[in-house]
Order: C-alpha cells, then sequence, then structure tokens
C-alpha cells in the first residue's frame, strides 16, 4: 500500500452521528414541494432519499420532483429545518473522530472533509462541533462541479491540497455513493463505515477496499497499515 498523504472524510453518518436528522429535514422538504405525509409517493421519495444519501440534496430534490422550482422549494425548506435541528443541539461527532482526524494530522496526513449539504449548512455542522479548524479543507458540492457518486469532491481535494497522486488519497464514507465516488477518483483506500445510512451489505455492493466500524478504525488503518 503506497504511503497516504490526503484522507476525504464524509460527515454526516461517518464523522458526525446523524441521528435521523436528514430524514426529519426531509420530513419539511417534502411539505414544502407538496408531497403527501403518506401513501406510496411518501413512501417511494423516502426510499429513494435513503438510497441517495450522501448525495447533493439538491441534485436529489430535482431527481425526485422534477420541477426547477419545486426542488428549489424543499431545499430551502430542507435546510432551514436541518439547520434548526442542529441548533437545537442534534449535531454530535461521532465518537473518536476529532481525535482520528487530529491523529492523521500529526502524522502529516492532510485531512478533507465533504458533504452532500450546501456550504451554508455545512458551516453550520462545523460551527456546532467546533470544528472549522480541525481539518485542512472543507468541501461541499458547490466547491467542486458535482457531488458524489462523482470523483469531484476527491479530485477537488487532492487539487486544492497540492496532493501529488490520486493514489497517495484514502476516502472514507457511509453510504454506497461515497464508495463509488472514491473509486472514480482512483484513491488506494476507500472504505465503508458502519456507522450511517448503509449496512455493510449496501457498502460491499459498491466495492470498497475496507469496510471498517467507525473513523477510528480507518485512522489506525492508515497509520499503522
Amino acid at each position: 500500500m503506497p504511503p497516504i498523504t490526503l484522507a476525504v472524510l464524509d460527515m454526516a453518518g461517518t464523522t458526525v452521528a446523524d441521528d435521523g436528522l436528514v430524514l426529519r429535514a426531509f420530513a419539511a422538504a417534502g411539505a414544502a414541494a407538496g408531497l403527501p405525509e403518506s401513501g406510496p409517493e411518501a413512501d417511494a421519495a423516502r426510499k429513494y432519499v435513503l438510497d441517495t444519501m450522501g448525495q447533493s440534496k439538491i441534485v436529489v430534490f430535482r431527481a425526485l420532483f422534477g420541477d426547477e422550482d419545486r426542488a428549489q422549494a424543499a431545499n430551502r425548506a430542507f435546510e432551514a429545518e436541518y439547520d434548526r435541528l442542529v441548533d437545537e443541539g442534534g449535531a454530535t461527532a461521532i465518537p473518536g473522530a476529532a481525535e482520528a482526524i487530529t491523529a492523521l494530522r500529526e502524522a502529516g496526513v492532510k485531512v478533507a472533509l465533504t458533504t452532500g449539504f450546501s456550504r451554508t449548512t455545512q458551516d453550520k455542522l462545523l460551527s456546532a462541533l467546533g470544528w472549522h479548524t480541525l481539518t485542512d479543507l472543507t468541501l461541499c458540492p458547490a466547491d467542486a462541479g458535482r457531488g458524489r457518486p462523482y470523483p469531484d469532491l476527491v479530485l477537488t481535494a487532492l487539487l486544492r491540497l497540492g496532493i501529488d497522486d490520486v493514489s497517495d488519497i484514502a476516502v472514507l464514507g457511509d453510504t454506497a455513493g461515497d464508495v463509488t465516488s472514491g473509486r472514480r477518483a482512483g484513491a488506494s483506500i476507500v472504505a465503508g463505515a458502519l456507522t450511517g445510512a448503509h449496512d455493510e451489505r449496501r457498502l460491499r455492493a459498491a466495492d470498497p477496499t475496507h469496510i471498517v466500524p467507525s473513523v477510528g478504525e480507518f485512522a489506525d488503518l492508515l497509520l499503522h497499515p
């Protein structure tokens, strides 16, 4: 395994505990877009949100509602509700996440945090956790061009942090989209974490190099191969 000089870590579900916040915020988004509260349409929409966890939220809403005005209304409502839940104390770190990130950086590994949320929501999470200076870089889909499952977030991190080779990158996420993104970017290590949206079966279907219980074990994998 080549030496890793960049670790690209997802936020919600990977380094930040979700605790159902995304689905609760989606309920508000669905209401704003005129989605019924129950019934087949609501069930199908909820399944789609679960299946696409980790992807850019506005892209998910465009696919769901097929109308830009409805998608934008849903996105605004989602962000407002998610921000409210964060303000109420709903955002907590995955146990050991901050320590794992600190250990990686102290060992000379640069760390980037990525998300499918907007920059406003990402900054809200970072502020709630006190993480604005924890990592070398934070990225949202608007910073990179496209969100997951595309490789753009990982490759943007490589470019901005001056990494020489995609083989020097390790990626960690809790969804199949995270794994696919890392694979498409050419990272040497693409690991699935069992702390978030997708279970081991779903993660393995995306062909990760590793499955780890959490970000702590991921740091151990990089620091003690």
